[in-house]
């Protein structure tokens, strides 16, 4: 049904350590206050789009953030849109991890005791086979790092060009088609 689906990327809200740049993996972190107000602004910029199902992380920051946006349409846990695992740096920021590793990032310097970027791309494509088989407006709330992969996995780009994507708390994506060909139609904005 490749053309017949919409796909709306919801950004989970921000929490206290995606606030203070902390690798949130697996962690089950709840919203802060300025990431329930993001979730409800969200939320109230797509309050007339009706989605044909809406697939949300099972972790707390991205379930509150998918009620709170009160998004309508029928919702579905889905376990290979959690966060990528960041094994033994969870919890720590780039600057930390830089101290042991000079240099390092996410997207080269990979994880100890963690996912891989090509586990996370195989997970983000196994999302799309799903979203690929659905029509009408998807949506999927979710986290920074996935959804990155996700939105390069969907234009048929290898996981490291999400590097290049940058992705805001609460901000709003759109994956959709031109001419049959996959696109993302809308990046990490405030509005629909």
């Amino acid at each position: 049904m490749s053309g017949h689906v919409r796909v709306l990327l919801l950004r989970h809200g921000e929490t206290e350590w995606s606030r203070e740049g902390r690798h949130t993996g697996r962690s089950d972190i709840p919203l802060d206050a300025a990431g329930r107000a993001g979730a409800l602004e969200a939320g109230a910029a797509l309050a007339r789009i009706e989605f044909t199902r809406v697939l949300v992380s099972p972790l707390r920051r991205a379930r509150e953030t998918a009620e709170l946006a009160g998004l309508r349409g029928p919702a579905e846990l889905c376990d290979d849109l959690m966060e990528w695992d960041y094994g033994e740096y969870e919890g720590r920021t780039s600057a930390e991890i830089g101290e042991e590793r000079p240099g390092w990032t996410i997207w080269d310097g990979g994880v100890v005791g963690g996912e891989t970027l090509e586990e996370v791309g195989r997970r983000a494509d196994r999302v799309l086979a799903r979203l690929r088989a659905l029509e009408g407006n998807v949506a999927v709330v979710a986290h920074g790092h996935l959804l990155r992969v996700l939105a390069a996995r969907w234009c048929g780009l290898e996981p490291l060009v999400a590097r290049n994507l940058a992705l805001e708390p609460a901000t709003i994506s759109w994956l959709g088609h031109e001419h049959g060909t996959p696109t993302i139609t809308l990046w990490n904005s405030r509005c629909v």
